[in-house]
This record gives structure tokens, sequence and C-alpha cells, in this order.
């Protein structure tokens, strides 16, 4: 009888330390499971808001170049050519459509410094679907087709649909290569984003400094017709996204050149990596960023862990 008391507390025992080790299994299983999810959420979140701020500051650069001839490549951005004829638009508050530009020259008489102020009231639909709202201020130290020449731009309560955009864009022309035997014109531009912000109505936002080397590639044979300029973008980008109770840091490297053209008002093709800042560059949850094959759509894929996932842009 005592052997089999002493048997029956030994199994009771067994059975006791298999439960414990069960349940300490479990919990082990359930946290890895927790911060796989939030690893996951985190990369997403850091990778779309990458993206987005790329569309919304690519939009900026477009409309800051196409506002005429006289500071850039009139009819890019949202001055399409069947709004915006071309050269010689000086005069104080020309409509177009349902947003006004508004040109001053601070140092008469001298033509730059030129001042441009876009301004899309309380709500300009455009035809890229998009409502702008707000102003896009842009000073210009001469044309930007121009080397040396440079745009610097602010905002003034400048929406785009409901989100708020703030922060410093400037556009540096870093030089032009001539090609002969036809003396076609290559420019070269260098845009740097600083204290960026993409502030949303429930609070979330995204913060972004960017540097970037755009180089034309294709449509130099044609210098007035700016709709058929492809370019090639490089650089790195670094920011914040604060997505409900998270806020996330992240730095992002352009590896395969994103390529752009004025007559889309998507990137179309190239590939980014977005690095976390507390992950390695090897880590499993480094988002990749594929633009496509140069099909002008606003789809994009982010590769987070070896699935793909498909993101919408703006």
């Amino acid at each position: 009888m005592k052997l089999v008391s002493r048997l029956t507390r030994v199994t009771a025992s067994i059975f006791f330390f298999a439960i414990i080790l069960i349940i300490s299994c479990k919990k082990e299983i359930s946290n890895n499971d927790s911060s796989s999810q939030q690893e996951e959420f985190a990369s997403q979140a850091s990778s779309q808001a990458d993206a987005e701020s790329e569309f919304i500051f690519n939009d900026v650069f477009d409309n800051v170049i196409g506002v005429n001839d006289d500071v850039g490549l009139a009819g890019v951005g949202v001055f399409g050519r069947a709004n915006n004829s071309g050269s010689g638009i000086n005069e104080t508050a020309r409509p177009f459509g349902c947003y006004t530009v508004t040109v001053t020259h601070p140092n008469l008489p001298d033509k730059f410094p030129e001042k441009i102020v876009v301004d899309f009231g309380a709500g300009c639909p455009g035809r890229d679907g998009r409502v702008r709202s707000g102003k896009i201020i842009s000073t210009y130290t001469s044309r930007l087709i121009y080397p040396g020449a440079k745009a610097t731009t602010t905002f003034d309560n400048y929406h785009v649909d409901s989100i708020k955009v703030e922060g410093t864009h400037v556009i540096t022309n870093q030089g032009i290569v001539i090609t002969s035997p036809n003396t076609s014109i290559t420019h070269i531009w260098k845009a740097v984003i600083d204290g960026a912000k993409l502030t949303k109505p429930n609070g979330n936002y995204s913060e972004w400094n960017s540097t970037k080397t755009i180089t034309q590639v294709e449509g130099s044979s044609t210098p007035f017709v700016p709709l058929d300029d492809i370019y090639k973008v490089e650089g790195t980008a670094n920011g914040k996204v604060k997505r409900g109770d998270f806020l996330f840091g992240w730095k992002a490297e352009i590896t395969e050149p994103l390529v752009k053209k004025f007559n889309c008002r998507w990137i179309v093709k190239g590939v980014l990596k977005v690095v976390r800042l507390n992950l390695s560059n090897t880590s499993k949850w480094v988002a990749v960023i594929n633009y496509g094959n140069g099909d002008c759509d606003k789809k994009a894929i982010v590769t987070i862990n070896g699935i793909p996932h498909e993101i919408t842009l703006p």
C-alpha cells in the first residue's frame, strides 16, 4: 500500500510538471505569435508611410516644375496642357479651373527671385481624382532648367484629400548633359524634403525626410514636350509613422532606381528597401517595395518575411 501511495504521488508530480510545461510552451508560442504580428504590423505601417510620402512629394515636385515655362516646364502635374498654354504667365491671380496662380517679383525690376502661390481654395477636384486645398508657395531663383537654379516650397494649410501636408521641399538643378550629335539636353535635379509631416484626420501621421537625385533618361530630344520625359530616381529617406498607440521609425534606400514619368502620377517601376530603426538590414522583417514593371497604375507589392502584399497607392 505504501508503494502504491508513493507511485501515486510520483505520477501526480509528473502530471503536474507536464501541465506546467505545456502551459509554459503555450504562453511562449502565444508571445511569439504576438511579437510576429506586431513586427508585421510595424513593417507594413513603415513601408506604406514611405510609399505615401513618396507619392505626395512626387506630386509636389511635378506641380512646382509645371507651373509655367518661365520657371520650369509648363504642363506637368496639375498644370495639364489643356489648362496651360505655355510661357508668359506673369499676371496676378490667373485662374486655372478652380485654383489660382499668383506670381510676384520681390526684387523688381529683376525677374528673379520669383514667388508663385498656387491656391486651391477650400477644395479643388483635380483630373487625377484628388481634391487639393490650401496653398503651395514656391520661390524660384531662376528657371529650373538652368544649372544652379533652385525652387524652395512651403505649404499653407495644404491638403491632398484629407491628408495635411507640411515641410520644406527644395529642388536644385544639379546640371545638364548635352548629348551630341543632336545636342539633346538631359536634366539632373536634386530634391530634398526636410521636416515633412503628413497628418490624417484620425491623428495618425508620418514624418519624412528625403534626399533624391532625379536624372532624365528619356525625352531629351523633345525639350518642349515634357509629358514624354522619363526619369530615374535614386537616394534615401527616413521617417517616423504613428498608427494608433504605436510609433515606428524607419530608413529607406532605393536599391533599383525608381522610374517616374511626367504623364503618370505614380512611380511606375523600381525597388525600395524599408528598414525599421531597431532592425538589421538582414532581418526578415525588412520591407521591400516593388513599384511594378513600368505600367502607370497605383499598385505596388510590399514583401515582408517572404510574403508579398499588394498595396494601393493614394
